[in-house]
């Protein structure tokens, strides 16, 4: 059984840095970015605000979104995300 997926966008702040990420269950990824075990990039940046959540029909549609992401320009994905969020809240809450 399929279960799907998600795309999904961090940021550290309000047109900060970005992180674009996939998972096959958004609540659990976000209690690993959160705790400080997700990625070390996020770390790094500390990147743990949920801007941008897109769910999708099976985790093979979410990873061909996510890398179609990864290849926008910057200035591309801003956009995206302020046409869906725009005040950069942290949409975590709506979410799960």
């Amino acid at each position: 059984m399929e279960h799907g997926g998600w795309t999904y966008i961090l940021t550290n702040k309000p047109g900060g840095v970005l992180y674009i990420g996939v998972t096959s269950s958004l609540a659990a990824r976000m209690a690993q970015h959160r705790q400080g075990a997700g990625s070390v990039f996020c770390r790094k940046y500390w990147i743990s605000r949920l801007v941008l959540a897109e769910r999708h029909a099976s985790i093979e549609e979410a990873i061909t979104r996510e890398k179609a992401l990864k290849a926008w320009k910057r200035e591309w994905k801003i956009r995206l995300t302020e046409q869906a969020n725009p005040g950069w809240d942290d949409l975590l809450e709506y979410l799960i």
